[in-house]
């Protein structure tokens, strides 16, 4: 059985000797082969130069054959880049877009949502590269950020704490959030249809900002937004979706149209996965600190995360958020071990 194999048949809820790997956010400065590439081209010349995308993003696989699945190597942000919202990385840390949105007027401005794959066609040929790569050997995923988490950025003008903005357009200024959402989800609908086009297997959907809505708007804030993409997009094909602190909405999640639901660390995996529908994949949730940790420590709490799984179906391995810089390569090298000698 291939990697991509063992993937599609966890999404399937098909019986596995051991789930399928991969770990959200897979490059980033534990490796020194990213580091060495990034001392020679800053984030955004990587992410828009498809050669260096794809090499960045088979550097995990390369170092750690056991991961079985790789991760297109990009941003959530090129969408509103596309729409005419740049962005750019902060000295002091986080993210500042080049405006923030405070009108209705500028979010009529934004350019249409049908320009959006040409403009990141960029994208388009890193995937076809990565698939040449592959050749049919590891699944090969894209992405893209949710509406929701996309519009926190767009209105609060970058990287926020009390995501203040966003919170007062939704409850005082509900027409001209919809509007907003309308636009970006368009873009995304447009964004992932061309993802698939250029050979993406599957497509994981980040809400990482899902948990800072008052958990009855949830709904009309951000999962009504992500149901319309995933039922504008091809029957059947495959959706994870991931929204870090959204655990009361587990269930609605899984009836979203999404194959697979993606947990983060702070929920009981095997809890989850029985209380949510058979045929919908569940994936997580190692806490990503643990490989800032100790080898020894790794191979206890994955081995721990596992053993509570036996038995069950549907299951894709991965830690419940990204992997984090200070990550070491020892510890990564013991989760990796440790998962695919599993039995």
């Amino acid at each position: 059985m291939t990697s991509r194999d063992r993937f599609f048949s966890a999404i399937n809820c098909a019986p596995l000797d051991r789930p399928p790997l991969w770990v959200m956010r897979q490059a980033g400065r534990y490796l020194p082969e990213y580091r060495a590439l990034k001392a020679k081209s800053s984030f955004l010349e990587m992410v828009r130069t498809p050669a260096l995308a794809a090499e960045v993003t088979l550097q995990p696989l390369q170092r750690f054959p056991g991961i079985d699945a790789a991760i297109l190597f990009s941003d959530i942000l090129v969408i509103p880049e596309a729409l005419g919202q740049g962005y750019k990385f902060r000295d002091e840390g986080g993210i500042a877009m080049e405006f923030r949105l405070e009108t209705r007027a500028q979010i009529e401005k934004l350019s249409a949502p049908s320009a959006v794959p040409d403009r990141l066609s960029y994208v388009a040929d890193t995937l076809a590269l990565l698939k040449k790569e592959l050749a049919g050997q590891k699944m090969l995923l894209g992405f893209g950020g949710s509406p929701w988490t996309l519009a926190t950025y767009m209105v609060e003008g970058g990287s926020s704490e009390e995501f203040e903005r966003i919170k007062q357009l939704f409850y005082t200024h509900r027409a001209t959030f919809d509007a907003l959402l309308e636009k970006v989800t368009a873009a995304l609908i447009a964004y992932f249809e061309m993802q698939i086009r250029a050979g993406a297997d599957a497509i994981q959907i980040f809400d990482s900002w899902g948990g800072i809505i008052a958990g009855p708007d949830y709904e009309a804030a951000s999962l009504k937004w992500i149901r319309a993409i995933i039922a504008a997009l091809p029957k059947d094909f495959p959706i994870i979706l991931y929204a870090k602190g959204t655990a009361p909405h587990l269930a609605d999640q899984a009836f979203s149209g999404a194959r697979a639901i993606s947990v983060d660390w702070t929920n009981d995996l095997a809890i989850v996965r029985r209380t949510l529908p058979a045929n919908v994949a569940v994936q997580g949730n190692l806490d990503p600190v643990l490989l800032n940790t100790t080898p020894e420590i790794v191979r206890r709490e994955t081995s721990r995360l596992l053993g509570s799984m036996r038995g069950t179906t549907g299951h894709i391995f991965n830690l419940g958020h990204g992997i984090m810089p200070h990550a070491k390569i020892e510890c990564m090298q013991a989760l990796v071990d440790t998962v695919t000698h599993w039995k």
